[in-house]
Parts: structure tokens; C-alpha cells; sequence
């Protein structure tokens, strides 16, 4: 398939909390038609990766002129179950890739009644997958498909973090050791299991646990060796995180959201041992993929996170300074799109994934 680059979008960023202007940006259509995209990743030859959760992984190759070839399904996918929010999540390539072709990707799997958040290895020829493997399977089973996580990160050593939801059953599982469900969890890229995680050798926990206290996050990213991560709130109480092994984030003990019925989650907003969140968001701008931005193409941007938000339909900068967020800023609601994923280019321009039955993949570029 060919996809023509659209009309173009060009308009000057305002900040959400003041009336200037950062920085004035196009933005072009590279790919449409894709059910539910949700994660992008690139490859070291200037291909992308793009996931639909119904259980699609699809190749975007650029040409010559500027356009992208949208590929058929890639072959060799394991079974994904596609219902509700379960579906085929993250894409992350093997920071080798261009050496050993590996990839890891998460998904839901198993049966309505029986699922699993699961992380695959596998290698991609690309046309196909080829030596599929699972290397973490969160236990136990769930009877529904809701909150799964699925987002992952590798660390400067080389493991593997993947965050797991907690299932929209029993929240309390977010605080109980011998789940998964509420966690993030460390593995080496093989499955194994390091030796210094914080409850290996604790009687009772489950050895891959690497902070608990989560309720349902969608975005995960490492600068430097800080790990990031945000999450759902129920109605308000999104969170923004900086993950520390061992810690404990809260949920349901403490959250700035109530139920959406209405009702009290918790009478806690804080509480002894438990990590606070970095910053909040009340009302809830539901987030989902989350980048770091630190490329030349935008200076006013640079040192920034970027935090795609399904409910807010937009953007959100967060800029960082020692560890700490400023004053966010609110950009591409001018879209009128629920936005599923944002990443950094190698280009430096800033790649998004609009959420819905004709998903788009678009470009953010300097407007001149």
C-alpha cells in the first residue's frame, strides 16, 4: 500500500499554563488505516514497527520520495486474544537488533476466562517472526480483559521491565506479593530471572516483582538511569512515576481518584512507605505512551517528556529539570484524536499514534 503524506497541519504550540509560544509545528499523515495502533518503534535501517491491538504487526518502509509503504501483517505472530483492552501491545526492539534481528513483544493471552499479559522474544527477518519465545507470563490468570499494562523498557543493563496491570478484579492484588497483576517486573532477555531483584528471597513473592502498588500503566521510558512510568487512575489520579526497585506506588491504598461510580476509592492520598507520584492528573487525561525528548530538530522541547493522552485528546510536556516536572504544556489537541502512543524519531521529529478503527501514524515537524 502507498501512503501520500496529508494536507499538512502547521500551528504554534501554546503552553497550558501561560499564552506563549514554543514551538510553531507541522503535522503530516505517514500511514492511515490501521485498527487501534498502539506502539511504534524503529529500526536502525529506517523502517518502523507499528502494532494494532486486534493482533497485527505491520512494517513502515520509507521511499525514496518521503512516502512510507505500509506492509501486510507480519507473519509468524502468536496467537493474540483481542477483546475489550486485551489485544497486541508493545513493539521494542533489541537494542542489537541490527546484529541479532530480536524483538520483544507483549500481548494478551489465553481465553476470555483465563488471560495473561505475556512478553515474547523473537526474531524478525523482515517479512516474519521466526523463534518465538515466551520469557514472562503474568500469573495468575484473569477472567476478563481489562488492565493489562503491556508497556516495556530496557535498562542500561540489559534487563527487561514490563508493566502489568492489575487486572480490574481484585485491586488489592496491586499490594499482594504473590501476583504479578499491580506490578512492574525485571527479567533478563531470556526469561531468567536477576539475582538482584528486591523479593528474590523473599518467602511468598514472586521473583520477577520490581516495584508494586500499580493500577494500570500504559507508558514506560528510561532516561538515563531513571525509569519513568505513568498510569490510569480510576476517575482522576493519573499518575507520573519514577520507578525505584522495591518501591511501592499505592494503589488502591492511596490514589487522588475515586471510583467511578462515584464512590470513595481510599480516604489516603498519602501514607507511610509508600513512594508519592511525581505529578497527578485530576481530572483524569488518561495517559498512554510516553516518550523522552532530548533531539536538536525542537530546542524548546528538549529535556521534556512526552505524555500521550487518550481522554484529554492531546499531548502532554512535561518538561524535567533535576529529576523534578514544570509547568506542563498542551499540544496537538487541535487534532481532535484520541492519541495512543508518542515516540522520538532518530530524525528528532516526533512520531504519534492516533487511537481508533482508522488509526493514523503521523509526523511532528518544525513548521519551516
Amino acid at each position: 500500500m502507498r501512503i501520500a503524506l496529508a494536507l499538512c497541519i502547521v500551528v504554534a504550540a501554546a503552553s497550558a499554563s501561560a499564552s506563549a509560544q514554543t514551538s510553531a509545528y507541522r503535522i503530516e499523515t505517514i500511514a492511515e488505516g490501521l485498527e487501534y495502533p498502539w506502539s511504534l518503534a524503529f529500526l536502525p535501517d529506517g523502517r518502523m514497527l507499528v502494532t494494532e491491538r486486534p493482533g497485527r504487526l505491520r512494517v513502515l518502509a520509507p521511499r525514496a520520495d518521503g512516502s512510507f509503504a505500509l506492509s501486510a501483517p507480519v507473519a509468524g505472530l502468536p496467537p493474540v486474544l483481542a477483546m475489550g483492552q486485551a489485544g497486541l501491545f508493545d513493539v521494542l526492539p533489541d537494542p542489537a537488533f541490527a546484529q541479532n534481528a530480536l524483538v520483544y513483544l507483549s500481548f494478551a493471552h489465553g481465553t476470555p476466562r483465563a488471560n495473561h499479559l505475556r512478553v515474547v522474544r523473537a526474531r524478525f527477518d523482515g517479512a516474519q517472526l521466526e523463534h518465538v519465545a515466551p520469557i514472562f507470563t503474568a500469573q495468575p490468570a484473569k477472567s476478563h480483559g481489562q488492565h493489562f499494562g503491556g508497556r516495556l523498557a530496557l535498562l542500561d543493563d540489559g534487563t527487561l521491565v514490563t508493566a502489568v496491570g492489575d487486572g480490574n478484579l481484585e485491586r488489592t492484588d496491586a499490594q499482594r506479593l504473590h501476583t504479578h497483576l499491580g506490578k512492574s517486573v525485571r527479567v533478563h532477555t531470556d526469561g531468567r530471572v536477576p539475582h538482584d531483584n528486591p523479593f528474590v528471597d523473599q518467602d511468598g513473592a514472586l521473583p520477577e516483582i520490581y516495584t508494586l502498588g500499580h493500577r494500570n500503566p500504559q507508558g514506560i521510558v528510561r532516561v538515563g538511569n531513571a525509569l519513568y512510568a505513568h498510569e490510569h487512575g480510576p476517575r482522576g489520579g493519573d499518575e507520573l512515576n519514577v520507578l525505584v526497585a522495591g518501591a511501592n506506588y499505592g494503589w488502591p491504598v492511596t490514589t487522588d481518584g475515586i471510583d467511578y461510580t462515584g464512590a470513595r476509592v481510599t480516604p489516603y492520598r498519602s501514607w507511610p512507605g509508600i513512594t508519592p507520584p511525581l505529578t497527578l492528573w485530576t481530572p483524569s487525561i488518561a495517559p498512554s505512551g510516553m516518550a523522552w525528548y532530548d533531539a536538536p530538530l525542537f530546542p524548546a522541547w528538549r529535556g521534556s517528556l512526552f505524555v500521550s493522552a487518550l481522554v484529554e485528546r492531546s499531548v502532554r510536556r512535561v518538561p524535567m529539570a533535576g529529576g523534578r516536572p514544570g509547568a506542563q504544556e498542551i499540544l496537538f489537541a487541535e487534532l481532535g484524536e484520541r492519541i495512543r502512543d508518542v515516540r522520538t524519531g532518530p530524525d528528532g521529529a516526533l512520531y504519534l499514534l492516533t487511537d481508533s478503527a482508522q488509526g493514523r501514524v503521523l509526523r511532528v515537524l518544525p513548521a519551516n
